[in-house]
């Protein structure tokens, strides 16, 4: 993959892959109401069919990693399809089985993401790895915190763990950040020029981790208010972290294609 394409194909990937397993593997099943599952694969449905789109126009011919990329990308905008239209017709078993499926192709996507890197395979691998949980965390956190406006009596928990998790995650990505390195590589110039000024990127993309990291630990301490309108400043927060968070991956990400 190559060019602006291959940089959102990537982080709407991680994205995707992130907030399906925060989703579909964690104990939110027993916790909120079905329709946070619908709402919430409604969603990523859109970003999935956003990662192929960008999938397919990056492919660079005679690229094998790039092509199953594309493929494993359609798979899991497919499998997420499946999942949302099971949920609209209330077969919630079928469709929990194929929101797990799902979860499975979007990893197996990043995997073969890991292959276009420029990097060795296990540090490509890492690095998704690591934006899938940041995103994910922070996307699935943005989306429950206004599920509580609808379920006013859900319980802390959900958006506890996520927060945590989330907290956990800039850390992760922090280092992914340090191993993509700080020197100067050849990227496209067509999503910003800044981006491609000597080695500016990863410095732009940690500060904005950074940023995150901060905006976690507010959002933590939101979260410990007992009124309603905490989990209210803690969804205020997510909104700030989703714009600092994907800003940071899109940087790194211009120095991750071969």
């Amino acid at each position: 993959m190559t060019g602006a394409a291959g940089y959102m194909a990537l982080v709407l990937a991680e994205a995707v892959a992130g907030s399906l397993a925060f989703l579909w593997f964690s104990p939110l099943w027993n916790e909120v109401k079905r329709g946070f599952f619908t709402l919430t694969a409604a969603i990523l449905l859109v970003l999935a069919l956003g990662a192929w789109l960008s999938a397919r126009a990056a492919e660079v011919p005679g690229d094998a990693a790039g092509r199953w990329s594309a493929t494993l990308t359609l798979a899991t905008t497919g499998a997420i399809g499946l999942s949302f239209l099971l949920m609209l017709l209330k077969r919630h078993l079928p469709a929990r089985m194929m929101g797990i499926a799902s979860v499975v192709v979007s990893i197996a996507t990043l995997v073969a993401m890991a292959g276009t890197g420029r990097q060795t395979f296990p540090v490509s691998l890492f690095q998704l790895v690591a934006g899938a949980a940041f995103l994910g965390s922070i996307t699935d956190g943005l989306l429950l915190g206004h599920w509580y406006l609808t379920d006013r009596g859900l319980a802390r928990g959900p958006i506890d763990r996520l927060t945590s998790t989330m907290l956990v995650a800039v850390v992760f990505e922090a280092v992914a950040i340090v191993s993509s390195g700080f020197s100067g590589v050849e990227t496209a110039a067509s999503l910003n020029p800044l981006l491609t000024a000597g080695a500016l990127a990863p410095w732009i993309a940690l500060g904005m981790v950074t940023a995150t990291g901060l905006i976690a630990l507010l959002t933590r301490a939101a979260l410990k208010g007992e009124r309603a309108s905490a989990v209210q400043s803690a969804t205020g927060f997510y909104y700030l972290a989703v714009v600092t968070a994907f800003t940071a991956e899109v940087a790194v990400k211009t120095r991750f294609l071969v």
